[in-house]
């Protein structure tokens, strides 16, 4: 398809105007106040690295105020080192130790934490060697200057206070001076908040979604597993805003705060209402990071530039917002520091967003990317007309309800397709199937179930399902003890999925005694087969496994009152 890249002279300046309006009218939302996490470096600095690459950075940071220099040698050199002794290095005044590790220890390396809380140990004689303890006589280093040739933290985005240089990086005097620099108190944001009631990465000891862990450059997220769940933790002090945890998560249960998700969508869509009531028209969304020019002149005046903290900050359901709320297209800037988990994350989303398109009826190519600086793309008029020139208005919710309403307005826009769409993998949508030979209708995916996408019957016993709420993280399916749900990714674009369908139902047992309905006859029929050999249900005490939990209390102490001795024969 040839690309439309010319501007309308005589629709510009209107444009221009609908815009400053619309910005003028509403103020992007700013936490100015937000919670925020301190470090505290004392400047007891970690260097290691081979050698001599390490003594000439000690002798560089001579001169800085870090309050002592641990020089780990933990590569080989090819050839003895020249730079003297460390007395003539750094003189009498500072504390000073250093050690070399054997090709072994170097294999067992471990470094862990963050600014102002750095430890590092080796195996030693069969143990852990707390090299902070032996080489400074401290329970942590503070700072960590990474001179090796194989970074001891491969890490996209490393933790504040780990600075990796080589002798012949091009700014490796900076990176020195940036180093010696890191002393005092210091803090930053804290970008996130978790709701774990919403959190659908575990329930009843079974694993389910797994998104968030996946897609952090930083490696700021964890799973920790305590006595039957496990539970998302996030460090905040290795945290570095990038966001994607927050678009990735289907639930809403780690919710971004640079700003709210929810403020940034109805920004954008009074932004959106704004500049039509203006006189703009045709009007381009362009997310972008804070502060960067992508080439250093204003965009053209039909784009409107959502500026983010990162991209990760917004996923598909802020792009598809854009287009609900009367964006004609959407573009998403990328720039040349990014990180590699990022981009694969974009790479997906942008995915995910198209086949989401294309299954409403709707053209994919209203949703791109761009490359890092190019302005002409930027610029470009958009090949399609908008959607709809009404206003949207999101109520207060969850993420995955204001999302429902998104794609409600879209599919009605649009012309659905009625059939099931392939999604990207680990795609949050897609509905289920339950093999009713196999159900009992024990409940136990109802219980595991972290969003109101299964339910239990109210008066009478019955599994329902509503895939609107499904975000098919499977812990369902890990719950069954019959294996009798199956997961049917991809989204349906029928109005369908909105809709409550019972799965399975059965007439319920009633008790033989009492006569009240507590479970149902195949529930009964299985516990009974499985409990046949059990000696408390030998003989006629099989009839209690067909009483409600009442009746069958009643028998055992009737049981006992008449003979006693009986008990104890079980």
């Amino acid at each position: 398809m040839n690309q439309r890249i010319e501007l309308v002279p005589d629709a510009e300046p209107a444009n221009r105007y609908a815009r400053a309006q619309a910005f003028d009218r509403i103020s992007w939302p700013v936490n100015l106040l937000s919670a925020s996490v301190d470090y505290v470096s004392r400047g007891h600095a970690l260097l290691l690295g081979d050698e001599r690459a390490v003594r000439r950075a000690a002798r560089s940071l001579a001169g800085s105020e870090l309050a002592s220099l641990s020089l780990l040698f933990s590569e080989p050199v090819d050839e003895e080192s020249s730079d003297g002794d460390d007395s003539v290095l750094l003189g009498a005044t500072r504390h000073l130790a250093s050690h070399s590790l054997t090709a072994a220890q170097a294999r067992t390396l471990r470094l862990e934490g963050h600014l102002g809380r750095f430890t590092a140990s080796v195996e030693h004689h069969g143990e852990r060697l707390d090299l902070a303890r032996a080489l400074a006589g401290r329970e942590h280093f503070d700072c960590v200057l990474d001179l090796g040739k194989h970074p001891a933290l491969a890490l996209e985005l490393p933790p504040p206070g780990y600075v990796v240089t080589s002798c012949d990086a091009a700014d490796h005097v900076a990176r020195l001076d940036e180093f010696g620099e890191l002393i005092g108190e210091f803090d930053k944001p804290r970008y996130f908040q978790v709701n774990a009631d919403q959190c659908a990465h575990s329930a009843n000891g079974n694993t389910g979604c797994t998104r968030c862990l996946e897609v952090c450059p930083a490696d700021a997220i964890a799973s920790r597993q305590g006595r039957i769940d496990a539970w998302i933790e996030i460090d905040p002090y290795r945290c570095h805003g990038v966001g994607s945890c927050s678009s990735a998560c289907p639930t809403g249960a780690i919710q971004f705060r640079q700003p709210e998700t929810l403020r940034l969508q109805s920004t954008l869509a009074a932004w959106l209402d704004a500049y039509r009531q203006a006189g703009g028209t045709t009007p381009v969304v362009r997310f972008t990071t804070t502060g960067s020019s992508h080439g250093g002149d204003e965009p053209a005046g039909h784009v409107l530039d959502v500026p983010l903290e990162e991209l990760g900050a917004a996923g598909h359901d802020l792009w598809l917002t854009a287009l609900a709320a009367g964006a004609a297209e959407v573009r998403v800037q990328r720039h040349a520091a990014m990180p590699p988990r990022l981009e694969r994350f974009l790479d997906a989303e942008l995915e995910r967003a198209r086949a989401l398109l294309a299954a409403m009826g709707h053209a994919p190519e209203r949703i791109r990317d761009l490359a890092p600086n190019d302005t002409t793309m930027r610029d470009a008029l958009p090949h399609h007309a908008v959607l709809t020139k009404s206003p949207l208005v999101l109520e207060e919710g969850d993420k995955r309800e204001r999302l429902e309403a998104v794609l409600e307005r879209l599919a009605s826009l649009g012309a659905p397709s009625r059939q099931r769409h392939p999604l990207p993998a680990e795609s949050p949508y897609g509905g289920l199937e339950v093999d009713s030979a196999a159900c009992t209708l024990c409940m136990a995916c109802v219980a595991s179930c972290p969003t109101p996408a299964l339910a239990a019957g109210s008066d009478s016993p019955e599994l329902s399902f509503r895939e609107a709420d499904c975000v098919q993280c499977g812990l369902c399916a890990e719950a069954c003890p019959e294996d009798a749900i199956r997961l049917v990714p991809g989204f349906l674009g029928d109005a369908a999925r909105r809709e409550r369908r019972v799965c399975h139902e059965e007439a319920p047992f009633e008790c033989i005694r009492c006569g009240k309905p507590f479970a149902t006859a195949s529930t009964i029929a299985t516990i009974k087969a499985k409990l046949a050999d059990h000696p408390y249900f030998a003989g006629e005490a099989s009839t209690r496994l067909e009483m409600c939990e009442d009746c069958r209390v009643r028998d055992v102490w009737q049981a006992m009152a008449r003979d006693p001795e009986s008990q104890l024969k079980v």
